[in-house]
């Protein structure tokens, strides 16, 4: 929580996971050294290596831990889509989205309770004076770099970082935006939060963060999920739709698009000779 004017605001942390056995308790642990009195919900995708369990047993000790298990993978977007839900229904005022891998510092908390106060989102920005990615290799600075350039200039964002994950809302900016058209996962998901946030007239701030690469474990982008991104600043930029109907229109077409495929398939398949199929 922090002490705003009136009364206390009540923050929650969304924490994705999905094989964070290791990294999760000395992250809950450096979370809480730095603000202390915030809550925490792990959102675990039925991970094979027990994190959810563990979870479990962390909430069972610490009323301030909570958590959500899924039936499976289902995807970063939808993981924080549920989670925001769960927050609005709770009453939260501040929402963060926070990975799993210690990427995003703990120590930068205290940062962003302080300028929620006076703004409806909050970015840790790799991209402004005082960030960096220090670990990262000439081809990733190029690649993250590039598409943040890209998406600033295609969609008109005020946003250096558009990519950044880690982040913090203010409850009535989810309630305004539309999640339940949010279609994108990865990067796109990340941009396309950024787009409405922008696009409905919030105040959006960035504050430096230093992004390291995880600790433990593998790193869960793809390149089709990078795609995903670079096709929705495309597909945004250029559709006359509000942003919140753009979603449903650019799952439709996909839909369209893979039912065209299946069935040009089937009919090729259909006039194969027998011995061929």
């Amino acid at each position: 929580m922090l002490t705003g004017k009136t009364r206390t605001m009540r923050t929650l942390i969304i924490i994705p996971t999905y094989n964070e056995l290791e990294n999760l308790p000395p992250l809950l642990k450096d979370i809480f050294s730095n603000a202390p009195e915030t809550d925490i919900l792990i959102v675990d995708d039925h991970s094979p290596d027990g994190t959810g369990e563990l979870a479990d047993r962390l909430s069972a000790e610490d009323s301030r831990i909570h958590v959500m298990h899924r039936a499976g993978k289902l995807g970063l977007g939808t993981a924080y889509i549920a989670g925001f839900k769960y927050a609005i229904e709770q009453g939260y005022d501040a929402v963060f989205e926070m990975d799993a891998d210690f990427s995003h510092d703990p120590r930068y908390l205290p940062d962003f309770l302080k300028q929620i106060e006076q703004a409806d989102l909050v970015i840790g920005s790799r991209y402004i004076p005082g960030g960096s990615t220090p670990n990262w290799s000439l081809l990733r600075r190029f690649i993250s770099g590039g598409g943040n350039i890209f998406a600033r200039a295609v969609l008109w964002l005020p946003i250096h970082d558009c990519t950044a994950g880690f982040r913090c809302y203010r409850r009535h900016v989810l309630e305004s935006i539309g999640l339940d058209t949010v279609k994108s996962q990865g990067y796109g998901f990340q941009v396309e939060m950024a787009y409405r946030v922008h696009k409905h007239g919030f105040r959006i701030v960035e504050t430096p963060i230093v992004f390291v690469d995880r600790r433990v474990g593998k790193s869960k982008m793809s390149r089709a999920i990078f795609l995903e991104g670079f096709l929705y600043v495309l597909r945004a930029r250029f559709s006359k739709l509000p942003p919140m109907a753009q979603a449903d229109q650019i799952e439709k077409n996909t839909s369209e698009e893979t039912a065209q495929v299946e069935s040009a398939s089937s009919q090729q398949e259909k006039q194969l000779p027998v011995g061929q199929k």
